[in-house]
């Protein structure tokens, strides 16, 4: 095995060149997530790049929800040397500012964007993400979490949008270790006794003179796998705010949640209360690779330069019959105390979930 480029660089974790990386799970995977929208609710842009060097597979996507239409474009190619570029088919980000300033460039016929992400507030490493099956960790990673604003140029199917950083925000995460991805792995044992549900809530909201971050994962019965509560200042200062209690409200025959409180606790004691109204929202199952897509999934091999798009109804049955199931990004509008903030309410209520009065995977809210 050759070298990798890394290597020239004094930045080994372990006693292994650059070009490998220590766990030998296929599914290791190295990732970027954005989202950017306007204060509307009627447009929302998220997209993604992600390396599998297990797999040696790189991809990327982009969509945009437009009104009643999802678009969305997706690359795929064989991963080549290990280097600090991130590209693939037309799509590359570039890091101008490590840490605060990313550019993002997307060259497709159905959907073109050249935007400049700038970090409002510094980016939190947040709590370690694990999440098992029996013995086995199908989810075990790290990540950081920031949120900020964005500037460029948008252009889906023909109809150009101008990003003004002054209107245009968003968030953006980026995660590493492993987590299911590419071609299905054969179903065993703890596939078929692991189907209770799954409860996730990931909530990043921008204010003026802070950012929030909460995150809250359950088991079926209601069981806290992951907790997750800061606050985060322009100078840097972190608080942690406990243990933070979720109360969602769902439109009525749905798992679609409209409004939601999340009630926080500051180091002296004191409640923060955090009220969100969910706006615009965008399926992550449909044309963008996680859970549950039937087009694409992250890290499957496609073959070499591969490229596809796809364009969803959002008012068909098709689309609506699979919301109940997938993670969805909701754009949040929120309130602490009188002030306004604006971010993501990202959420997942699958099966069964005590707390919510789900009792199975087909059930809804009264």
């Amino acid at each position: 095995m050759k070298p990798a480029l890394l290597d020239e660089y004094p930045v080994h974790k372990s006693p292994l060149s650059m070009g490998r990386v220590a766990s030998t799970d296929r599914n290791f995977y190295d990732r970027n997530y954005f989202n950017a929208h306007d204060r509307t609710g009627g447009i929302f842009l998220i997209t993604g790049f992600g390396i599998y060097p297990n797999l040696s597979v790189v991809d990327a996507f982009v969509t945009v929800r437009n009104g009643d239409r999802q678009v969305a474009v997706r690359f795929s190619d064989a991963l080549g040397e290990r280097s600090t570029e991130s590209a693939v088919g037309g799509y590359r980000l570039e890091v101008v500012e490590p840490l605060q300033k990313i550019r993002v460039i997307c060259e497709h016929d159905e959907l073109s964007c050249d935007l400049t992400w700038e970090g409002s507030f510094p980016a939190v490493l947040e709590e370690a993400h694990v999440l098992m099956s029996g013995p086995r960790p199908i989810l075990d990673a790290s990540r950081f979490a920031q949120v900020g604003s964005w500037s460029g140029n948008l252009t889906v199917q023909g109809e150009d949008f101008t990003v003004d950083p002054d209107v245009w925000m968003g968030t953006r995460d980026r995660s590493w270790g492993i987590r299911p991805v590419g071609e299905p792995e054969p179903q065993g044992r703890w596939t078929y006794e692991n189907r209770g549900g799954h409860y996730w809530t990931y909530v990043p909201l921008r204010f003026d003179d802070f950012a929030l971050a909460v995150i809250v994962q359950e088991t079926s019965d209601g069981y806290r796998t992951l907790n997750h509560a800061t606050r985060v200042f322009a100078d840097g200062r972190v608080e942690q705010l406990g243990w933070p209690r979720l109360e969602v409200n769902y439109r009525s025959g749905t798992r679609h949640p409209e409004t939601a409180r999340i009630h926080l606790t500051t180091p002296t004691g004191e409640p923060l209360v955090v009220d969100i109204e969910n706006l615009g929202f965008m399926s992550l199952s449909h044309g963008v690779g996680y859970g549950g897509d039937p087009e694409w999934t992250h890290g499957e091999w496609r073959g070499e330069n591969w490229s596809s798009s796809s364009v969803v109804d959002t008012t068909s049955d098709e689309f609506r019959g699979r919301l109940p199931y997938p993670t969805i990004d909701h754009i949040a509008k929120a309130t602490v105390d009188g002030r306004v903030g604006w971010g993501m309410f990202e959420h997942a209520a699958m099966g069964r979930h005590d707390p919510s009065g789900f009792v199975g995977w087909t059930d809804m809210a009264p």
